[in-house]
């Protein structure tokens, strides 16, 4: 007779706890124990949030190396059926070996559940038949858990679910975070003081009635927008620092529809526009997604969606300054261009437009598109294509954490017929699926990859430019954590091309997430290891590092209204001269549509409670050491880069966060 002490772990969250009797068998190479219930003197105690309990389970001879554990669980009289989340469970062996068992998922019935040893193993490597039926049963069961379903014609692919609770219990919200984003999401309007004003039709009187609204809510940056966004230098640092850092790009040569000549500007410095160019100080932000597009209607009235291109100018003292602005794509007459030397409020306006096309753009391709519905794409074809003994899994499932619900909040809450953002914004009617059609299309694999889309836009040696420099550093972080992995668990490149698991993963992704558009750039399938190790990194920095930059400074630059209208309700001037403050007052937003677009980017700024840090990995998903060294060695590097981060922000009159690994969130979950 030998025995195994068996050692259950029960996770430390709300409602873990079951009161059902729980029943274990082990599975080994040679051999396997009877089902045994793990019964325990703690009673009703033994599988509480947090418990560690342990058993012993006997057999008549050695099992060999443990390939896997059977769990299920019964309800007993006078307790009802309930749920179970345990975390992991370790079996010592009689010759004194450790096995580590990563569960991290709901029990929710009383069907029998396989889990198998944390050793890592890729499809080729899984030799026993046991282990084998599992992995095929577990991917089995995982299609038919998460399939794919057409949101909308031309746009990544999301999963098919009804509601929250038809999600697989695994991928749901925390109780925590159920409650905390159900409060926040109710409660953001009151929380801002703005009940009543939810409703009311009217357009704004003067600025200081927006004020005095801006003034129930404030973090600090949001206060210095409020007292800078009529500056041009404040209005140029936005395309670097603020939440859409992606547009800005070196401009060689004008377009052909910008025709702005040497004697329309003037620069700081008494150079001319050519020479300017040729030093390579002239920059271009090209807003043409948004081009022949019917803005909105909201409280019946039509609303104004402009596709603007902005000419900015580095200067002799490091500030990016515009010094010309169309606000259509096509040049005619009645679309001037405008320029600093403009009456103040024909360039304000100009700049106004600039910024409420800047706030489609950036919800719609830079927030939604390319790291919403791409972190979901990622996370589908993970869960139904790699098991999870397969290393990839171990490695990206802590990157999917909550994306696949709060991106089905998004559907339904946001750009649904009755979500915030369609009621709302300017390019929430027909012209939002159409600009997530165009950037789809246009979308290519280096600009989601930073130090391609760095070099590709021209922005190597910007001045001020916080968002590379810490993207740049974020990006061979992660590059040497995921080699460091990948490359323990693949050593040649065949190993690659012939995991089968790996090659469904990037095929899915290929087909639903880019809708088969080669011209993307997306591989279609991996050859080589360096292949792998480059397509993951950008997987991990889209669902953490990319989208903390585009997400969590939302309502720093968008909580003061005139910085960032969502819609604007009378068309741009077509000649010079005729605009004012009454006229820029008409054309914002009125004040239920303001107050809208503020609460939704306060909720989408609020950090939850269980917000887990980037390079954070609450569950034990490796066993090995040398990957657990990895992580370790990971989680130092970012501690070194947060450190530096807050020693540079302290010289910044505008600090730089969201790029800091303890404010960027490991998943897509928010």
């Amino acid at each position: 007779m030998v025995c195994y002490t068996v050692t259950v772990y029960t996770t430390d969250l709300t409602a873990a706890t079951t009161f059902n009797n729980v029943f274990i068998k082990l599975v080994g190479t040679d051999g396997e124990s009877n089902r045994q219930w793990l019964a325990s003197l703690k009673g009703a105690a033994t599988f509480f949030r947090g418990a560690v309990s342990h058993f012993s389970v006997c057999c008549s001879k050695s099992l060999g190396k443990l390939v896997l554990i059977e769990l299920d669980k019964k309800s007993v009289p006078l307790f009802p059926k309930d749920s179970w989340f345990p975390a992991k469970v370790e079996v010592k062996s009689p010759e004194g070996d450790t096995y580590h068992f990563p569960i991290y998922r709901w029990i929710t019935d009383s069907e029998v559940h396989r889990f198998r040893e944390a050793t890592a193993l890729k499809v080729f490597e899984d030799n026993h038949h046991l282990g084998r039926y599992a992995r095929q049963q577990e991917l089995k069961e995982r299609a038919q858990n998460y399939r794919w379903n057409v949101y909308a014609e031309g746009i990544p692919h999301c999963i098919k679910t009804e509601d929250p609770l038809s999600l697989p219990c695994e991928v749901r919200f925390s109780f925590t975070k159920t409650t905390e984003f159900l409060f926040t999401a109710s409660s953001a309007l009151t929380e801002l003081k703005l009940k009543g004003l939810d409703e009311c039709k009217e357009r704004w009187p003067d600025i200081e009635s927006i004020n005095r609204v801006f003034f129930c809510k404030r973090t600090d940056i949001s206060d210095y927008v409020q007292e800078h966004w009529r500056e041009d230098a404040f209005f140029g640092y936005q395309f670097l620092n603020g939440v859409n850092p992606i547009l800005i790009r070196r401009c060689t040569v004008l377009p052909d529809n910008f025709p702005v000549t040497d004697d329309m500007v003037f620069l700081r410095g008494e150079s001319s526009l050519t020479e300017e160019m040729k030093k390579g100080n002239i920059f271009l932000c090209d807003y043409k997604h948004l081009d022949g597009l019917q803005g909105n209607t909201i409280n019946g009235k039509k609303q104004y969606l402009m596709a603007p291109l902005v000419l900015l100018h580095k200067t002799p003292d490091d500030n990016l300054m515009p010094i010309a602005i169309q606000l259509k794509q096509t040049p005619a007459k009645d679309n001037p261009i405008f320029f600093p030397t403009d009456s103040e409020y024909d360039w304000l306006m100009a700049k106004i437009f600039v910024r409420s096309a800047d706030f489609s753009e950036h919800q719609l391709n830079v927030h939604l598109l390319r790291t919403h519905l791409l972190a979901e794409a990622f996370a589908v074809s993970l869960l139904r294509n790699v098991p999870m003994v397969h290393p990839l899994y171990k490695l990206l499932i802590p990157h999917t954490r909550y994306t696949l619900q709060i991106n089905f909040l998004a559907r339904l809450l946001l750009i649904s017929k009755t979500g915030v953002f369609t009621q709302f914004s300017a390019s929430g009617g027909e012209a939002m699926i159409t600009i997530l059609k165009r950037s789809l299309s246009s979308m290519t694999y280096s600009s989601l990859c930073i130090p391609e889309d760095i070099a590709e836009r021209g922005v190597e040696d910007v001045p001020n430019f916080y968002y590379r420099d810490d993207g740049l550093q974020l990006w061979d972080i992660i590059h040497r954590f995921v080699e460091g992995i990948l490359s323990y668990y693949y050593k040649t490149d065949a190993e690659v091309q012939q995991d089968s698991e790996l090659q469904n993963w990037i095929l899915d992704i290929f087909e639903h997430g880019f809708l088969s558009y080669a011209d993307t750039g997306i591989p279609q399938r991996f050859t080589t290891v360096p292949e792998l190790i480059k397509f993951v990194t950008m997987v991990i920095f889209t669902c953490s590092c990319q989208h903390s930059a585009v997400n969590s400074g939302q309502y720093d630059y968008g909580g003061w209204m005139p910085n960032t209208p969502i819609s604007l309700q009378l068309p741009p001037p077509t000649t010079k001269g005729t605009t004012s403050e009454a006229r820029m007052l008409q054309t914002f937003p009125d004040v239920n549509t303001t107050v809208q677009g503020m609460a939704t980017m306060w909720l989408l700024s609020s950090q939850s409670s269980d917000f887990v840090p980037l390079g954070m990995y609450p569950e034990d998903h490796f066993s090995e050491e040398i990957p657990r060294k990895l992580i370790k060695d990971f989680q130092g590097e970012l501690e070194v880069l947060s450190a530096d981060i807050k020693v540079r922000n302290e010289s910044l009159e505008v600090p730089y966060t969201y790029m800091d690994p303890k404010e960027v969130e490991n998943s897509v979950a928010i």
